[in-house]
């Protein structure tokens, strides 16, 4: 056996090897890709979801500080007429 046959010999497998595990790395590469992007598409989904709760709590907030003032009137009211009516009492 020649040098070029065992060159050849241990080349050209260690080449194609090579060549098979790049190829193997890429798609494992491509199919990580297209999880991620799923993974990516259901953040955003989420994100949207988020939005729509910050929007409600937002309301809620409102609802509560409006309750709070009219409460406060209501309040204001009462014991106005509970004044009145310990003044007229007297």
């Amino acid at each position: 056996m020649t040098n070029a046959q065992l060159f050849l010999a241990i080349g050209v497998p260690a080449l194609l090897n090579a060549i098979m595990f790049g190829l193997l790395m890429a798609y494992i590469n491509a199919k990580f890709d297209g999880v991620n992007q799923r993974f990516e598409s259901v953040n955003q989904r989420f994100e949207g979801i988020n939005q729509r709760f910050e929007a409600i709590n937002q309301r809620f907030d409102d609802m509560r500080d409006l309750w709070r003032t009219e409460l406060r009137r209501v309040e204001d009211v009462i014991d106005a007429r509970l004044k009145h009516l310990e003044e007229a009492h007297e």
